[in-house]
């Protein structure tokens, strides 16, 4: 997930002066012991141990630095774009489980623990851990929390909804993919935003394809969550991906019109939230952690895809 905050980096002046401000703002509180569904940080354990076997991104080595590609998007070779597929493969097949294990009593860190021990045990490296400082390998994300969440000691509930976003770097590639779950008995609500976000993505999707503008994925995005009667996060985005963890290009998930064209061999991200509320977010002290202003609660999916010669392929397939 990259935050939009990085396309003024590029010298978008009239993306800061129009949007950013809205993004994000000050947090409304609420009374947290008369509903579960709004989330707050639990404790964080140390980080896991890597073995020294596990090839590692370069930023497991300098702390706090980032694995972002710059100037152009990466198009891929042929070898490449197999590496990608195990990559990403892998990443499907570990998300699959640990959403299997996400029920009511099961920890956030648990969570985190599997992921862990199935990324190593496949000699993978959990792509999260030490990006840009995050302590943990992998994103849970509960309720209020539209994404980044940081793994803790909270006990999910009856009622939750959980997206658990998963990374691995794996023969030099990051494969990249998520899912909103939900725990024990949802609200129709609630379930109705998880399904709504789902076919969302699989709407964006259905966009892609050689020469086609990368705008008309918030375009659709935007369209659906609209006609859902939903909201759309705008201020995260999704990326490009291969090589590096983040990168060209940044595919927006609001109606936009940013210059940009899909190319064989490119691969990047789609990852839209959507929210009960308003779209607004804000960042907590960990630096991480996005909760939505008004503590409605999000869900989010997410495919890495291949532009191919004639059409779009979904790498983050599980077997």
């Amino acid at each position: 997930m990259l935050l939009n905050a990085n396309l003024l980096k590029q010298g978008l002046q009239t993306w800061r002066t129009t949007w950013c401000r809205t993004f994000f703002g000050r947090r409304k509180r609420y009374d947290l012991g008369t509903c579960n569904l709004i989330t707050e940080p639990g404790n964080v354990s140390s980080e896991r141990m890597v073995p020294e076997h596990i090839a590692k991104p370069s930023y497991y080595f300098v702390r706090n630095s980032p694995s972002n590609g710059e100037g152009e998007s990466e198009i891929k070779t042929r070898e490449q774009i197999n590496s990608m597929r195990e990559s990403c493969k892998l990443a499907a097949d570990i998300l699959n489980r640990a959403c299997s294990f996400a029920k009511v009593g099961v920890t956030t860190d648990d969570i985190d623990g599997l992921v862990h021990e199935e990324t190593i045990k496949a000699n993978a490296y959990p792509s999260p851990l030490r990006y840009l400082g995050f302590p943990k390998s992998v994103c849970t994300s509960v309720n209020n929390v539209a994404c980044h969440g940081i793994p803790d000691d909270r006990k999910l509930l009856d009622g939750d909804i959980i997206n658990i976003d998963i990374t691995v770097f794996f023969n030099g590639y990051h494969g990249d993919c998520s899912k909103t779950v939900l725990i024990g008995n949802v609200d129709d609500r609630g379930r109705y935003l998880v399904e709504s976000t789902e076919q969302c993505l699989n709407e964006a999707i259905l966009c892609c394809g050689p020469g086609q503008p990368l705008c008309v994925i918030g375009k659709s995005i935007d369209k659906y969550a609209k006609r859902k009667k939903l909201t759309v996060m705008p201020a995260f985005a999704g990326h490009g991906i291969g090589s590096y963890f983040h990168g060209p290009p940044n595919i927006l998930h609001f109606d936009n019109d940013f210059p940009g064209v899909m190319l064989p061999g490119m691969t990047f991200t789609i990852e839209p939230v959507l929210t009960l509320g308003t779209r607004e977010a804000e960042i907590l002290e960990d630096a991480w952690t996005a909760v939505s202003l008004d503590n409605a609660r999000s869900a989010q999916f997410e495919h890495t895809v291949l532009i191919t010669e004639d059409g779009c392929e979904v790498l983050t397939v599980a077997s």
